[in-house]
Formats: C-alpha cells, structure tokens, sequence
C-alpha cells in the first residue's frame, strides 16, 4: 500500500481500504486457481496493481467513460483502474471462465458497482468504448484486429479514443506499421527497477460502425 500512495497520495479513505484488501483477496484466490504466478503475488503492488496504474499516468478517465479490458486475466488493469476510476465505467473481459470466476468474486468482496464482467472471446463483445486496456496480451497487429470496430466516435479526453496498452521490451518492429502510436515510458512515472522497460502505448483508432 506504501508504494500504491507513494504515486497516488491522494486516495479517498474507501480506496485506500479496497486498494489494501487486494493482497488477501488475490492471495486467498490463488490458493484455489492459479491467476497470478506464485512469484508475482508477493509483489502484488508492484507487478500487478502499480503496474495497472501506470495507464493512469498517461490518460485520466473521466466520469461516465467507458474502458474495456481486454483479456483481464484476474482483473488486470481494470480492478486497479476501476477503484482509481470509481465514476468510470469498466468491462473485464476474458475467454477463460475460471479467471472470470476470480475477477467476479473480488469485484463482489470490494463492492465495485463501476465494473461488469464478459467470460467472452473480445469480438463476440458488442459495443463502443473510450479506451481499450490491455497488458500485453497479443501483438499489437493482432490486438488491433481483435478489437475492431469498438472505439466510440466522439473523444472527450485529452487523449483520443483508442487504445491504451502495457507493454515491455523494444517495440520498433511491432509498432513500425503504427505511425500514430505514441510509446510512454513508465520509469518517467515510477522509479523501481521493475519498471525500466515497462511502457504504456497508445494509439488512436477511428470509430468504425
């Protein structure tokens, strides 16, 4: 929690509260399905939860947004998000109905209202959204045709509609097709060697019918 208020010190006390209860809650889920690696969970804040915020450094979501995460997993980035967000509206999406089961029970114990859940391949999805959230679950070119025809037409951030998408390494190559990308680099947001080639893509993408 130290770290989480480190780069966010000015939680309300309820998010403060949720943001605290995840460690038990991930801890004691992944007794029972392995959702987040054995290494991973004592570094939950870390790995898992800041890492998730950092989309929250480059684009602010307004109220009455609507973000789409694709492929959630046990609910990352949209649990942290959407407890950040709690005025933003989230939809968890994952084909895996046993991390579905996980993100549906922690979304109960915190009383998320602002999140709904899809145990769905993401282009049986319908629907339009501000942004699209991810950690890196595909390359980009195949993330891109997952999600097509998702974006909502009018922008109403500072950043336009599109995709906003957690990725690590040398993205050159996979990104050369992507003029309009823009790449932010997380260690301008947070200091922990884990960071280091941590990134947050964003690229905009027209609406589409």
């Amino acid at each position: 929690m130290e770290l989480i208020e480190k780069y966010f010190p000015d939680l309300t006390k309820d998010q403060k509260k949720k943001f605290s209860e995840l460690q038990g809650l991930y801890e004691d889920w992944n007794l029972k399905i392995n959702v987040v690696s054995r290494k991973d969970i004592d570094e939950l804040y870390l790995r898992h939860v800041l890492h998730s915020m950092g989309i929250a450094k480059v684009q602010k979501f307004l109220p009455g947004a609507s973000i789409l995460d694709v492929g959630t997993g046990g609910g990352f980035p949209g649990i942290p998000l959407a407890i950040l967000y709690p005025q933003t509206n989230f939809h968890l999406v994952d084909s895996i109905g046993k991390k579905i089961k996980v993100v549906n029970e922690v979304v109960d114990e915190l009383n998320l209202k602002n999140v709904h859940t899809t145990n769905a391949r993401v282009e049986e999805v319908p629907g339009h959204y501000d942004f699209i959230v991810s950690r890196a679950v595909a390359a980009m070119p195949t993330f891109i045709h997952w999600t097509t025809g998702k974006i909502a037409k009018e922008s109403k951030h500072e950043l336009k509609n599109g995709i906003l998408y957690l990725k690590g390494g040398d993205l050159t190559e996979e990104l050369a097709d992507y003029p309009k990308a823009v790449t932010y680099n997380l260690p301008e947001f947070f200091e922990e060697d884990f960071f280091e080639t941590k990134k947050v893509v964003h690229l905009p993408l027209k609406y589409k019918k």
